[in-house]
């Protein structure tokens, strides 16, 4: 039998559905304006007609961007940046986070103390950036002379996905491990057979967050990315923004009877999007329990 509520019980869901309803809407409406925008015709859209539900629907601004190599380069320049810098950043943070929740490493409080410390205080744009020309000059001294990995190698460091991974593999039972050292196995294969294993939520969790922050990445590879050709997506959804939106000289010229320029960037926008909502549904059920056991210290 059902226990009812009280009236402070009952104001308290109330409004915490609403606020939730309210937030959700939020969230949800960029999102759809955006696909409305994209295929919405050109009146429509620079008469600012569209508010939810598009307008003399047309796809000619899909046709275009699909046709233009640009797009298809940036595109691959953003998959390989996600790809190959989610694999690096998690091969980083899981051996930091294996190695800081050992109590028998030499100065564990100091690493510790400094990593945290890297959140509370930045060295600022200025270092950072003299640090990955400095980071560029050695690539370019050894051949490597494309910057995508740069911008895979420089930034493989996240010290919340470190603190992540430790946390949670501070949580592993000692027993097992002794165990695993007595049946011959070594460091690292304790690692990959027992901590990996016994923490696959925090780790899917991490990647995640690191997958998220390559695909959306921007300031960093436009500042040193040289080449136009190996600039990743978002960067070309900015140049597209400041072509065929905020320059009226440009926006007057490459115009197109069929859609408008706002038309041809929210249908990059949308594309830009499809594939975080196409991985997300597979790594959403060890969300919460992976923030959860690598949030939280036992």
């Amino acid at each position: 039998m059902k226990r009812k509520l009280e009236i402070s019980e009952l104001i308290f869901k109330i409004i915490s559905y609403v606020l939730l309803t309210v937030f959700a809407i939020c969230c949800l409406y960029p999102f759809l304006y955006a696909i409305s925008a994209s295929i919405s015709g050109k009146h429509a859209v620079e008469y600012r007609e569209v508010i939810l539900l598009p307008k003399d629907i047309q796809f000619d601004a899909f046709i275009k961007m699909f046709k233009e190599d640009v797009f298809w380069n940036s595109y691959s320049n953003t998959l390989f940046l996600t790809v190959y810098g989610t694999i690096w950043s998690l091969v980083v943070a899981i051996l930091g986070g294996y190695a800081l929740s050992k109590k028998r490493l030499k100065f564990r409080k100091f690493f510790n103390f400094f990593l945290v410390f890297t959140m509370w205080f930045s060295a600022g744009i200025v270092p950072q950036w003299r640090n990955y020309l400095s980071t560029r000059d050695v690539f370019h001294g050894i051949g490597i002379m494309d910057d995508k990995w740069l911008v895979v190698i420089a930034m493989g460091m996240a010290a919340m996905n470190i603190i992540l991974l430790r946390n949670a593999f501070e949580n592993v039972p000692g027993e097992i491990e002794e165990a695993a050292f007595v049946d011959g196995a070594t460091e690292m294969q304790v690692l990959r057979q027992v901590f990996i294993p016994m923490s696959k939520s925090t780790i899917a969790t991490v990647t995640l967050f690191f997958a998220i922050s390559r695909w959306n990445g921007y300031f960093w590879a436009k500042q040193m990315i040289s080449n136009d050709w190996e600039k990743p997506l978002q960067v070309y959804i900015r140049s597209q923004l400041e072509e065929n939106v905020f320059n009226t000289e440009n926006k007057d010229i490459f115009s197109s009877p069929l859609f408008a320029n706002e038309s041809l960037v929210y249908a990059l926008i949308v594309c830009s999007i499809i594939p975080i909502l196409i991985i997300y549904p597979f790594i959403q059920k060890y969300f919460a329990k992976g923030t959860n056991v690598g949030g939280v210290k036992e």
